[in-house]
């Protein structure tokens, strides 16, 4: 279960990305754009409206903007991007944004000038200057919110890695995970633009990918079902995951299963699958 388990966890690996030879000689900048999207959810249920607005309040809490400025740091330096600029807002009454402006590598003055020769440039800290040079950026957004009916709270992050040149957001991708947690996440990853070589030659690609999961570490992928729905042809590659196991108790927020009778077990369980499959398989389930 998500932020219920430790959202810190000390261990993660990235996995090494395979390009398709050992070096591509480039014509000039690599201008592929590899982007890394996801939706994580985690869900649980508050019996009470007290227990509904504290949850709430938990979430703003742990995943407030420094939280999420720190994981965004954390997964610059995971695929090796330089931080440029950091736009960070807590929302009321509830919810969090972080946008980070990142580069493949360190911006010099010699490059920046390149650009402009009709005036002087500004630093790294203009955000204009940075909007039209490094085309890379990690964004995060969250949404908490409760069910006005049947106790069922949820909470989403959405997280965008988007990256152009060498440097690759999957290396981020079990960092990630571990972080949040999650009981379901979408995940996309497409590769667009082209490259070139030295002859010419376009790369529309240039690593060895053909499922989100090779790049999942064995210790997440056995905590998870996965479904694939690839595009190969277009480089769109999308896994949606859902957690294996389920213990009620995971899943109560304020209260314990102890709390409740059979009978009543059994309603919060069926309400929590329910949610839980509609999100995995988008569409609403009709009540039985």
């Amino acid at each position: 279960m998500g932020f219920f388990s430790s959202f810190l966890c000390g261990e993660y690996r990235t996995l090494k990305i395979k390009p398709l030879k050992k070096k591509l000689k480039l014509y000039g900048f690599n201008n592929l754009t590899k982007t890394l999207s996801f939706n994580m959810y985690d869900i649980c249920y508050a019996v009470s409206p007290k227990n509904q607005r504290a949850y709430i309040e938990y979430i703003d809490e742990v995943y407030n903007a420094e939280r999420l400025t720190e994981i965004l740091t954390n997964v610059a330096k995971i695929i090796g991007a330089n931080i440029l600029n950091i736009a960070s807002q807590d929302y009321d009454p509830q919810g969090a944004s972080v946008t980070m402006l990142v580069s493949e590598n360190h911006l010099e003055v010699e490059q920046r000038n390149r650009f402009d020769t009709d005036h002087e440039i500004p630093g790294p800290e203009s955000e204009a200057v940075v909007a039209h040079l490094d085309k890379s950026h990690i964004t995060v957004h969250t949404y908490p919110e409760s069910h006005p009916d049947h106790g069922i709270s949820t909470f989403r992050a959405d997280i965008d890695v988007s990256t152009c040149g060498q440097i690759s957001p999957l290396k981020a991708l079990n960092y990630l995970l571990h972080s949040f947690s999650p009981d379901i996440v979408m995940s996309d990853y497409r590769v667009r633009g082209f490259t070139r070589d030295v002859d010419g030659k376009k790369y529309f690609i240039d690593h060895k990918i053909n499922s989100i999961q090779n790049f999942i570490s064995e210790d997440i992928r056995q905590m998870y079902q996965m479904v694939d729905i690839n595009i190969y042809q277009e480089n769109i590659f999308h896994t949606k995951m859902i957690l294996k196991e389920f213990d009620l108790d995971n899943y109560l927020f304020g209260s314990a299963k102890k709390d409740f009778a059979p009978g009543d077990k059994k309603k919060i369980k069926q309400s929590l699958k329910k949610e839980m499959n509609e999100i995995f398989y988008g569409r609403n389930i009709p009540k039985m």
